[in-house]
């Protein structure tokens, strides 16, 4: 205890300094590089969710198994990825780079790389065998044929221990009872099963051929769900072979809904289940059946609604002929009258007291106006304006008399009396009185009259 209180009297002579506080963008950024080096490119599998595509073109999810989740990111430029394999409740294998999102301080995958998990390979030939067959035509929507609307006899090919045999003879028990089922059995999983489905199906179609009076109308090749491996016989090659050569029409309806083979890309129909493919052979019996039980309901409704409606109008006559009976005119004649009378006394009161409170409104108005009081204003009003009127007369007339005296005064400044008191002169013609401006306008011999200030001279031309 005493050695304690020595120690902590000693730090409080001589503290020590703090170590340095990072800002959060330096810690952020630190720890980045300590993952991307410490951790670097990893692989990593577990399950999609909330998968989110931008408009940016990068994709945006989250990889999650049971116990942890992490964030991923796929951008743009990653074009070498197929893009499709990413969706929610899918399971992948992801490679990439382990790296920080700053703004949000978050770790998260950088992917690179994408698989499907535990079916890298057999994806890959899948894929693979796909384009090679869909580059030979065998899955062109021409040659595809419809199938016969009301199937008498069918052929099954499936494993008689599986589940898909007893959904589709369950189904079609239920629906069409009287359809016959020839089976071909094999197996449909492991190896050598793929031949085993293409041998069944060229069987029924021998047999389809070598009975003449009893053919069938299509062939149903099915089993139940499973992983890849498991339906990988319906992904081989002699499989699509056999049914491409198939001729009748054939169904394929092979695992769950979210399963896809290339059976299913080369049959005629693919069924997401083997109980709806037992639903779409049997679909035109049983809605028929529902069809025939549909008009009969619809007959009875029908006469139902013809009773109702006959019974309907048997009422509507009755109601009218009430209607136009005479009596009851004149009952409605005579209570309008008693309306309009009630309506014109109310009208009357209601005038009368319009009238009065109009008669009290002009009442306290002309009180309130003053006619003598106004008249007197208006009167006063009246003499000032005529007084205006003949001092605006008188300053007028000045004005106008004034404008009258100086244009007299210019008029004589400028007439031509003016001119000839400074020593000018005026010569005209004496003949014809008219105004000579220059000598080219008279003859040699020619009477000429020159007005002076005072007087007149009269002379002839001698020379012009």
């Amino acid at each position: 205890m005493k050695s304690f209180k020595s120690q902590w009297e000693f730090g409080e002579l001589f503290p020590r300094e703090a170590p340095k506080a990072l800002s959060v963008s330096e810690l952020t950024a630190q720890i980045k590089r300590t993952l991307e080096k410490q951790v670097g490119k990893v692989r990593v599998t577990g399950e999609v969710t909330n998968f989110r595509a931008q408009s940016s073109g990068h994709f945006y999810f989250t990889l999650k198994d049971a116990q942890a989740q992490v964030g991923c990111v796929l951008f743009r430029g990653e074009t070498q990825i197929d893009r499709s394999l990413i969706q929610d409740g899918r399971k992948l294998v992801l490679e990439g780079e382990i790296t920080v999102y700053e703004p949000r301080g978050q770790y998260q995958l950088r992917v690179t790389r994408v698989e499907l998990e535990g079916q890298g390979a057999l994806q890959a030939a899948f894929e693979q065998l796909k384009a090679r067959l869909k580059a030979e035509g065998l899955f062109d929507a021409a040659r595809k044929r419809p199938l016969p609307e009301y199937p008498a006899r069918i052929g099954l090919v499936t494993s008689v221990t599986g589940a898909a045999i007893r959904d589709v003879l369950h189904v079609v028990g239920r629906r069409n009872p009287s359809l016959e089922i020839i089976l071909a059995p094999c197996r449909v999983q492991g190896s050598g099963a793929a031949q085993e489905i293409a041998d069944a199906i060229r069987l029924l179609n021998r047999w389809h051929l070598e009975q003449a009076t009893a053919p069938m109308d299509l062939i149903l090749v099915t089993r139940g769900g499973g992983s890849l491996e498991d339906l990988w016989a319906f992904n081989e090659e002699p499989v699509a072979r056999a049914i491409y050569q198939s001729a009748l029409p054939v169904v394929s309806a092979v695992g769950h809904e979210i399963d896809f083979t290339i059976s299913d890309f080369v049959a005629d129909v693919r069924a997401a289940t083997p109980s709806a493919a037992a639903e779409i052979v049997t679909e035109g019996v049983y809605s028929s059946v529902a069809f025939l039980e549909q008009v009969r309901e619809r007959l009875a409704i029908l006469v139902q609604r013809q009773w109702e409606r006959k019974a309907e109008q048997a009422m509507l006559l009755k109601d009218r002929l009430i209607r136009v009976h005479p009596r009851r005119r004149l009952d409605e004649c005579l209570q309008r009258l008693d309306d309009l009378s009630a309506s014109l006394a109310r009208c009357a009161r209601l005038g009368l007291n319009q009238q009065t409170v109009t008669f009290t409104h002009l009442s306290e108005r002309l009180s309130r106006v003053r006619p003598a009081v106004l008249l007197r204003q208006k009167r006063e009003m009246l003499e000032q304006e005529i007084r205006r009127l003949h001092e605006l007369t008188r300053h007028r007339f000045d004005a106008l008399k004034q404008r009258s005296a100086t244009a007299a005064a210019q008029l004589r400044l400028l007439g031509p009396e003016q001119v000839l008191a400074r020593g000018y002169s005026i010569t005209c013609d004496a003949k014809t009185g008219a105004l000579l401006r220059h000598a080219g306008q008279v003859q040699p011999g020619d009477k000429i009259k020159t007005r002076l200030r005072t007087g007149e001279i009269r002379s002839r031309v001698e020379e012009g």
